[in-house]
C-alpha cells in the first residue's frame, strides 16, 4: 500500500512540473464531472420531470396520501423504493459540489501563482459559472420546498431587471409563476444543455490537463481516489434530504434551509441588502434585489474573468497601455486583491446564515444583519491591507537574509569592544 501511494505521488508530480497542485485540482474536476455524468445517467430512468399532481403512496409513510407533483414523488421513489437509489442521488449531488470546489481551488491556485493567462483562465471561469448553474438547476428538479425557495429567488431576480424582467419571467415560466412547465424545461437544461457546455469547455482545456508522457502507462490514481471519496461521503454524510422539506407550496418556505455552498454568496447578499426602492420613469426599481443579485455578482465575475488583463497593472511589470510606466512586479498587490476577494465571498457566504447565527447566539437578527453589512464593506479592505503588508514584510526579510545572511542569535564581541551578530549564509530558495 505504501508503494502505491508513493507511485501516486510521483505520478502527480510528473503530471505538471510547473504547478502540480493546479493540475491535480483540474483532474479532480474532470473526474468528479465524470462521476456526475455516470450517476446522472443512472437516475434518468426513475425521475419524472412533471409538475402534474399525484397522490403519494410510497415507502415514506409520513407523506402517505399527500398530494404532490410527479417530480417530487419520483424523487421520493428514487430515495426509498429503488435499491441503491439514495446512495446514487447523494453521490450525484456530492460530485456536483466537488466539481465546483475543484474548479474554485484551481482558479485560486493559478491566481496566487501569477499564472492567470488567457484563454485558459476564461475557460475555467466559464467552467465555474456553468458548473454553478448545473448544480443550481439540478437542485430545482425535485420540486420540494428547498427548490421552491430557489425558484422564488430566481423569480424575484428576473422581475427586478428593468424593462425586460417581466417578459423574461413570462417566457421562462410559460405564463403564470411558477406555472406548470418550469420543471420540464429545467430538466432539459440540466441533463442536456449544461453538460454539453461543461464537456466542451473541459475539452478546450484538455491541453492544460493532459499529463506528460510517462514510461509506465496506468490508471491515474486520482480517479479511483475521487470516486471512492465521493461514495464514502455520500454513504456517511446526508445531503439534500427532500423528504424532510416536503412538497413545494408557493405560500410557504422551509425554515433553516440553505442552498448549496457555492450559491451562499448570493443568498447572503440578498439578506443583508437594505430594502431600497426607487421610482424611475413611472416604474418601481427594486434595488434591494437588483443590486445584490444582478449588479454585484455580474461585476464580481466580470472582474474575475478579466483579471489576466488587469494583472500587469495591479502586480506590476505589464501595465495597461497609456496608464502607468512599467515598474517592477509586486506580487504583494496580487495577493492582497486575492485575499480581499476571498474575504468578500466568505463574508457574503456567512451572511447567508444570519438567521441561524442570531438564533444560536441569542442575538437580535437586525444586529447580525448590520454587523455583516459593516463587515462586507470593511472586511475586504482590511484583508487587502493586512495581506499586502505581510507579504512585503516577508519579502523584506528574505532580501535582508539574502544580503546579510540568516540571524543565528549569537553575538560576537569585537576587539574594539563593540558587538556584532553572527549570521549564516542564506540557503537558496
Amino acid at each position: 500500500m505504501g508503494q502505491f501511494f508513493k507511485a501516486a505521488f510521483r505520478r502527480l508530480v510528473r503530471a505538471d512540473p510547473g504547478d502540480r497542485w493546479a493540475a491535480a485540482f483540474g483532474r479532480i474536476a474532470v473526474y468528479s464531472f465524470a462521476v456526475t455524468l455516470v450517476t446522472g445517467v443512472l437516475l434518468l430512468p426513475f425521475f419524472q420531470p412533471s409538475m402534474a399532481p399525484v397522490v403519494y403512496h410510497g415507502a415514506y409513510r409520513k407523506l402517505d396520501g399527500l398530494t404532490m407533483s410527479r417530480a417530487y414523488a419520483s424523487a421520493l421513489h428514487v430515495s426509498f423504493d429503488v435499491r441503491g437509489g439514495l446512495l446514487i442521488r447523494q453521490v450525484h449531488h456530492w460530485s456536483a459540489d466537488l466539481f465546483v470546489a475543484a474548479v474554485c481551488l484551481r482558479l485560486i491556485r493559478v491566481f496566487f501563482g501569477g499564472r492567470a493567462r488567457l484563454p485558459a483562465w476564461l475557460i475555467w471561469v466559464g467552467l465555474l459559472l456553468a458548473g454553478t448553474l448545473a448544480g443550481w438547476s439540478g437542485g430545482i428538479l425535485p420540486d420540494d420546498m428547498l427548490s421552491g425557495g430557489s425558484l422564488s429567488v430566481l423569480t424575484g431576480v428576473i422581475l427586478s431587471v428593468p424593462v425586460v424582467g417581466t417578459r423574461v419571467a413570462t417566457l421562462i415560466f410559460g405564463g403564470s409563476i411558477p406555472g406548470h412547465v418550469i420543471i420540464a424545461r429545467d430538466y432539459w437544461l440540466h441533463i442536456a444543455v449544461l453538460p454539453t457546455v461543461l464537456a466542451a469547455l473541459l475539452l478546450l482545456s484538455y491541453r492544460g490537463l493532459r499529463p506528460r508522457p510517462v514510461r509506465v502507462r496506468r490508471l491515474d490514481p486520482l480517479l479511483p481516489f475521487t470516486a471512492a471519496a465521493l461514495v464514502a461521503l455520500a454513504a456517511a454524510a446526508q445531503i439534500n434530504p427532500v423528504w424532510l422539506f416536503g412538497p413545494y407550496q408557493p405560500d410557504s418556505i422551509s425554515a433553516g434551509a440553505a442552498p448549496d455552498w457555492y450559491m451562499g454568496f448570493l443568498d447572503g447578499a440578498l439578506r443583508i441588502m437594505p430594502g431600497w426602492e426607487v421610482s424611475f420613469g413611472g416604474n418601481l426599481l427594486a434595488l434591494d434585489v437588483l443590486v445584490p443579485a444582478v449588479v454585484v455578482p455580474g461585476l464580481f465575475f466580470t472582474l474575475v474573468a478579466a483579471y489576466p488583463l488587469l494583472d500587469g497593472w495591479i502586480a506590476g511589470g505589464r501595465p495597461l497601455p497609456g496608464l502607468l510606466p512599467a515598474r517592477p512586479a509586486d506580487p504583494a498587490n496580487r495577493a492582497g486583491v486575492g485575499a480581499a476577494a476571498i474575504a468578500l465571498y466568505g463574508l457574503l457566504w456567512a451572511a447567508a446564515a444570519n438567521d441561524q447565527i442570531a438564533y444560536h447566539l441569542q442575538v437580535p437578527l437586525y444586529t447580525v444583519t448590520w454587523l455583516f453589512r459593516i463587515l462586507v464593506l470593511t472586511g475586504p479592505v482590511l484583508a487587502f491591507a493586512l495581506t499586502r503588508t505581510t507579504c512585503r514584510a516577508v519579502r523584506a526579510r528574505r532580501c535582508d537574509e539574502a544580503e546579510r545572511g540568516i540571524e543565528t542569535g549569537r553575538i560576537l564581541m569585537t576587539p574594539e569592544g563593540g558587538f556584532t551578530e553572527i549570521r549564516e549564509r542564506s540557503r537558496s530558495r
